[in-house]
C-alpha cells in the first residue's frame, strides 16, 4: 500500500525548475523532504538563495501538482541549512549540462566556513558545455539568475550559464 509521502514524492517527481525546465526539483535539490508533520503532510523546499525570485512560484507548483493528485500537503519553505550545489544529483548536473549550463565544481570540504581574512582568488576552469574546451573567461559574476554567472568560450565563442558552486 502506497503512503501519502511515498504518493507525494512520487507526484513530484517531474516538477521541475520553472527557470531551468529541463531539471527536476529533486535533482536540483530544492525538493529536500516529504514528511507527516503534526499538523498533516509536510513538503520541505529550499530555495537556491534566500532571495531566489522563483521561489513563490516553486510554492504554487508544488501546491498545485499535489491538489491535482489528490494529495493535501503544507509546503514549508527552509533556510537553515542553506542551500548547496552539492544537493544536486549526478543526473541533473547531466542535465544543465545537456541544456547548455555549465553544471557546479563540487565544493571543496570547509569551502562553507565563514572566513575574515579575504584569501586570493582561485581562477576556476569551467568547460564550456557546447564544445567542451577549458578556455573559457567569466564575463559577468552574475548570469541570467543570480545563482549563475555569464561565461564565453573563447574557441567556440558562445556564451554560457555556469552554475555557481555554493
Amino acid at each position: 500500500m502506497t503512503t501519502n509521502v511515498e504518493a507525494a514524492w512520487a507526484a513530484l517527481e517531474p516538477l521541475t525548475d520553472p527557470e531551468i525546465p529541463v531539471i527536476s526539483l529533486r535533482e536540483l535539490g530544492i525538493l529536500r523532504d516529504v514528511r507527516q508533520g503534526a499538523d498533516g503532510l509536510e513538503v520541505v523546499i529550499t530555495p537556491t538563495y534566500s532571495g531566489c525570485p522563483a521561489i513563490s512560484q516553486i510554492e504554487d507548483d508544488v501546491r498545485a501538482t499535489l491538489l491535482a493528485s489528490g494529495i493535501e500537503a503544507r509546503v514549508v519553505t527552509q533556510l537553515a541549512p542553506a542551500w548547496t550545489t552539492d544537493w544536486m544529483t549526478a543526473e541533473g548536473k547531466a542535465k544543465l549540462h545537456a541544456y547548455g549550463i555549465a553544471p557546479p565544481h563540487q565544493t571543496p570540504a570547509g569551502s562553507n566556513v565563514l572566513r575574515f581574512i579575504a584569501q586570493p582568488a582561485k581562477a576556476e576552469t569551467v568547460p564550456c558545455p557546447h564544445c567542451g574546451s577549458s578556455h573559457t573567461v567569466e564575463s559577468s559574476h552574475f548570469g541570467s539568475t543570480a545563482c549563475k554567472a555569464l561565461y564565453k568560450c573563447l574557441d567556440c565563442q558562445e556564451p554560457f550559464d555556469y552554475f555557481k558552486p555554493y
